[in-house]
């Protein structure tokens, strides 16, 4: 199946080359387009050039954590209706909070469930699209 624009465009944000190999292979099924950015600086270069229906965010990356990256982005105010999911292995009592504090829209933990991403993600752009 070919990416389907009208399903939605993610902007994922994260440093681990295996983690983007996969969340890319799974949301291309599912019929979503991917923009991946490795770090805090690509992420709002992708943004600029491409229109991101939603962002994945992992939150423990080198230079600049993704709380800190959400708080950046939601700060821009063309970027700010955009939803932002916590994707993190941060698990520990308060991380999903701390997320949502930050600016995330919904947490996703790691190891991620594939099965429920795909559904977990079109509630967010769907909610998205009705507000």
């Amino acid at each position: 199946m070919m990416p389907d624009e009208r399903k939605g465009t993610i902007l994922y944000v994260e440093d681990n080359p295996d983690n983007r190999n996969l969340i890319r292979r799974v949301l291309n099924a599912e019929g979503y387009s991917v923009v991946e950015a490795i770090n805090g600086k690509q992420a709002i270069e992708k943004l600029e050039s491409n229109s991101v229906d939603l962002i994945l965010m992992d939150i423990n990356m080198p230079d600049m954590d993704g709380y800190t990256l959400t708080a950046k982005i939601k700060a821009i105010q063309k970027y700010s209706k955009i939803p932002i999911v916590a994707v993190t292995a941060n698990v520990m009592r308060g991380d999903r909070e701390k997320s949502l504090e930050a600016g995330c829209d919904g947490y996703i933990q790691k190891p991620i469930d594939i099965d429920a991403l795909a559904q977990q993600i079109e509630r967010f752009i769907i909610r998205s699209t009705n507000d």
